[in-house]
């Protein structure tokens, strides 16, 4: 069993957490944090510290939610944060803590398929996300996403492709 008490966990929704509404037929953010309590049973890590904030596909976050954001994170104790964001404005919110965060490290991650669809890849990048904070030494905002793990300004979403990729 792993133990990760000093790393907390903010999850804003996106792809990630997404369901599927049988009535409506569209996939919706459920204000819950169903997907990440199961890969963390599942993966059996205990101790964890886990937040729900938001709870929107990332292309309706705004500054006044990053600016949520940034104040819980200068606001709580922990130096190591991990991320659940979508995919599409993930660099926008990296980029805005950037500016606004010192003294801490911290780690977006998401997913292209929503968990509940496909659990694979979400769970792949939150336990890359996840090991990743636990080894880092240096203060920085960072990206996890499918293999990779860069400072935020040298990893970007392809959008022809679906994947994330390094920068040179």
């Amino acid at each position: 069993m792993s133990n990760n008490k000093n790393i907390l966990i903010l999850n804003t929704g996106g792809t990630f957490n997404k369901v599927y509404n049988e009535i409506d037929g569209k996939l919706e953010v459920p204000r819950n944090n169903k997907a990440i309590e199961n890969i963390l049973e599942s993966a059996k890590i205990i101790n964890y510290n886990l937040k729900g904030l938001l709870y929107k596909d990332s292309l309706e976050i705004n500054d006044n939610d990053r600016k949520e954001l940034q104040n819980v994170i200068e606001k709580s104790k922990y130096k190591k944060i991990l991320i659940i964001h979508g995919t599409d404005t993930m660099d926008k919110t990296a980029k805005y803590l950037s500016k606004h965060l010192n003294n801490k490290t911290v780690i977006l991650t998401g997913a292209m398929v929503p968990f509940s669809i496909d659990s694979i890849e979400a769970t792949s990048n939150f336990m890359l996300a996840l090991g990743a904070l636990s080894m880092k030494k240096e203060d920085n905002i960072y990206i996890a996403m499918h293999g990779n793990i860069k400072q935020y300004t040298k990893i970007k979403k392809n959008r022809d492709l679906g994947v994330f990729e390094c920068q040179k």
